[in-house]
């Protein structure tokens, strides 16, 4: 049997420095996630692993809200659409779906949706309940009934012109039927193989000597994603229609009535797409599908839930990257026994060392994997630095026998580990201490607020770790960074190791005869290697292929030179600075009109930071942002300890200097502090050191959020980096970043909440904000254009009048809402 192991620890013990560290290193592993698995159609990961990668990050992004949308993945949908394609851009944004994999969760769904919109538990909430089904999404626009385009999902945004290769499914018509069309129709859907055709197409790949296909996903999507039509029409594809993007005109109010207009226009619709009252029938629904699965002769890894009511759907909105009246009820993965064979270690950008598995090959619900990622050295160990058991940890040795699963992909996340059928002579995996690329020391930072080790192992080499130089430069030219179409992986690393390339400025001051020796002398040096191994050396470059070469060489130069202009916030990216993900660059591109005013922003940040004691008090259990502010504002309460044990101390609206603080308040503040007059003295030195407006124009504003504002301060700080971004900027101008603009009176505008709202949630109030174009903070500045104000409010209705901001009651603001 497998080793017991405890439940998975709670966040409690996560501090906000540790938060940000797992918080980055996660996003980065669900962005190459998101380009293999939706670009390139080759996944290393499977379902499984992505999705606990992915409820990971949201878990700490609901205890450190700062970190939302700080990080590449936060709100990432999908990837970059592929260079082969021309581009199509979806006038609604292709999101994805929130995922649950217990039945509490689909519960706690059903309620949150209650909650957002204060539905009363006697009145029905009605819901669809389709299958998810594992395929490639589609969206297929029709103008006048008559398919024009069909594009990829891409990264939500953009993705790639399939139309001429989706004009050869059988299941996509070319003109919708019925007198209810709209004249712009988008439907949205899933193409998808049966089980039959997959094993006929792999059989004919085998026959001709061709690479088998892992899955009929990814069959799927090379078929559709082929330069000829033809090899496309020859792959029997299939397609489930179950969504829109825009609709010049809505046929039906509800989901269930859009499957049915659907039908009419001779769209396929899954039939086994129900109407649910209760979260009962949900489940029940869930049940009976699951238990068919296997019958239904296509793939599919769950049950997706919608809200059945479309005015709902719009009250609900979107929250990051899906729609909250949405989720994936995914089914339990699949589970085998392998044997690790070996573990290696990997330098990451950061200078991580991450752990690999090499498994014995095992076939997985019918894919054979091999590999494994270990996430790190407290995950391998199951112990901290400290020797305290961690959270996650496994103690995974070399030789032992290990539970996998998987869930529909290829690479297995590793489970648990047979402690019965371990080795008598295994030992513990012993993490190398100095970094393999560049031999600096490797350690675990110890958290000085917890004073107890990182899970990860860093090299401490920076930038004289070739691991890391390198990986940096690759973050740098990569799609989403500045995109240097041609420079992959081996020319970057030709040009480290030649010497040429070691920032990102070197780029742009290359040559050809530079790049054109670099090249030849990589060549000469593989020949001789080839040659001490007896192996004989490849045939001497063709006058052609020299040509060919040298064509090569331009079209390098060529990318360059396209690229001495770029967005901010493309440019923001590239630079790979730690908690600056796409979301959070696109927030700050929004906000600067360039590199220079963001620059000067920071450093205007950097000097108006809180101080010492502000931070102190900050971190204080049970003392939140609202409570600090108002001690802040009102001094320490130094007659608070005269309440009763476990009741409030009181509160006088007429004395000055008191605030109602609960018993646990109290004694959390006593057991820091030491007594009242510590506290008193500790509480005034944090008023005087409150962050300044340019830090807070930073940090307050919800898109960016203090961990993204440390970050860049500290990125900034390093006389290195500082210098590196100027060299750059030598050679390279930035340029607003294209954004549309929303047609709204909101649009761009910085709005407060404060006090209590009686016509709808705080949660729903700021969804409507957001989807007119404002911005939502969390503290009044003067940046601050709007307050709304219900009973209730405190502090915030000061701070308006102080910097002269305009406040609206809820009912003013619905007014405003309505007309906008």
């Amino acid at each position: 049997m497998p080793a017991s192991k405890p439940s998975p620890a709670s966040l409690e013990d996560l501090d906000a420095e540790g938060a940000r560290r797992e918080h980055a290193a996660l996003s980065e592993k669900i962005a190459e996630a998101d380009r293999l698995y939706h670009e390139l159609d080759a996944p290393e990961i499977t379902d499984a692993t992505y999705d606990a990668l992915r409820r990971r990050l949201e878990t700490i992004e609901s205890k450190f809200p700062d970190l939302a949308g700080t990080g590449a993945a936060s709100a990432s949908v999908g990837a970059k659409p592929s260079e082969k394609f021309a581009k199509v851009r979806h006038a609604v944004p292709m999101l994805s779906l929130g995922n649950a994999f217990a039945d509490e969760e689909v519960e706690e769904f059903v309620a949150r949706v209650r909650r957002f919109l204060n539905w009363p538990e006697d009145e029905t909430l009605a819901f669809t309940a389709e299958p998810k089904i594992d395929g490639l999404s589609l969206s297929l626009r029709y103008e006048g009934g008559r398919l024009v385009t069909a594009a990829t999902r891409g990264d939500g945004e953009t993705g790639e012109d399939v139309t001429r290769n989706a004009a050869t499914v059988d299941d996509i018509p070319e003109r919708l039927l019925g007198d209810d069309v709209p004249e712009i129709c988008e439907v949205r859907g899933e193409v998808y193989l049966s089980h039959a055709d997959f094993a006929a197409i792999n059989q004919r790949q085998e026959a001709a000597g061709k690479a088998l296909f892992a899955n009929p996903r990814n069959a799927a999507a090379g078929s559709l994603r082929q330069l000829d039509p033809e090899i496309t029409r020859s792959r029997p594809l299939k397609f489930f229609a179950y969504a829109w993007g825009e609709m010049s005109a809505q046929p039906a109010p509800t989901q269930h009535g859009m499957m049915d207009a659907f039908r009419r226009w001779g769209l396929p619709v899954n039939p086994l797409t129900v109407r649910c009252a209760r979260a009962a029938d949900m489940l029940a629904h869930y049940r009976r599908i699951e238990a068919d699965r296997a019958n239904l002769g296509y793939d599919i890894d769950g049950v997706v839930y919608k809200v059945d009511d479309l005015a709902l759907q719009r009250r609900l909105g979107f929250v990051s990257r899906s729609p909250r009246w949405a989720l994936a009820h995914k089914f339990a993965a699949q589970k085998a026994l392998t044997v690790v064979e070996d573990i290696e270690i990997n330098v990451g950008r950061t200078g991580s060392l991450n752990p690999l598995a090499k498994l014995r090959p095992v076939t997985v619900g019918g894919v054979v994997v091999s590999n494994a990622t270990l996430h790190n050295e407290g995950y391998v160990q199951g112990v901290g630095g400290d020797g305290e058991p961690i959270r996650d940890g496994r103690d995974i040795r070399i030789g032992d026998t290990v539970v996998v699963q998987r869930a529909g992909d290829v690479i297995p996340k590793v489970m648990d580990v047979v402690l019965d059928k371990r080795p008598a002579e295994s030992k513990p995996f012993v993490f190398p201490e100095t970094c393999p690329a560049c031999g600096s020391r490797a350690i675990r930072e110890i958290n000085p607020r917890t004073g107890k080790p990182d899970a990860v192992r860093r090299c401490t080499g920076g930038l004289v770790c070739p691991a890391q130089g390198v990986e940096r430069l690759k973050h740098f030219v990569s799609r989403n960074g500045f995109d240097l179409e041609g420079f992959g992986q081996t020319y970057i690393e030709v040009l480290f190791e030649a010497g040429l390339v070691r920032q990102p400025a070197d780029l742009f001051r290359l040559d050809f005869a530079e790049l054109k020796a670099a090249i030849v002398a990589r060549r000469e040096a593989l020949s001789a290697e080839r040659r001490a191994e007896g192996v004989p050396p490849p045939k001497k470059p063709t006058k052609k292929k020299g040509e060919e070469e040298d064509k090569a060489i331009h079209n390098l130069l060529a990318a360059v030179e396209d690229r001495r202009s770029l967005p901010l916030n493309r440019f923001l990216f590239a630079l790979g600075i730690p908690e600056i993900g796409e979301s959070t660059a696109k927030a700050l591109a929004k906000r600067f009109p360039d590199m220079e005013a963001l620059m000067e922003g920071v450093a205007a940040a950097s000097a108006a930071q809180a101080g010492p004691d502000w931070l102190e008090l900050s971190a204080v259990p049970r003392i939140g942002p609202t409570t600090r502010d108002r001690l802040l504002e009102v001094g320490y309460p130094r007659d608070a300890f005269e309440a009763e044990e476990g009741e409030a101390a009181p509160e006088s609206s007429q004395a000055p200097g008191r605030i109602r603080l609960t018993a646990p308040q109290r004694v959390s503040l006593l057991a820091h502090y030491g007594d009242p007059d510590a506290a008193a003295a500790g509480i005034e030195r944090a008023a005087a050191q409150r962050p300044g407006d340019a830090y807070r124009h930073f940090a307050d504003d919800g898109e960016i959020g203090p961990v993204a504002t440390d970050s860049l301060i500290a990125f900034f700080a390093e006389p290195h980096n500082d210098a590196a971004v100027r060299a750059l900027l030598a050679h390279v101008s930035t340029e607003p970043m294209a954004t549309p603009v929303a047609a709204t009176a909101f649009a761009g505008k910085t709005i407060v909440f404060t006090g209590s709202l009686e016509r709808m949630t705080r949660s729903e109030a700021k969804a409507t904000a957001e989807r007119l174009g404002a911005k939502v903070s969390g503290s009044v500045s003067a940046k601050t254009d709007l307050v709304v104000a219900g009973p209730g409010a405190g502090s915030k209705l000061k701070d308006a009048e102080k910097h002269g901001v305009e406040v609206v009651s809820e009912e003013a603001w619905l007014a405003l809402v309505a007309s906008a």
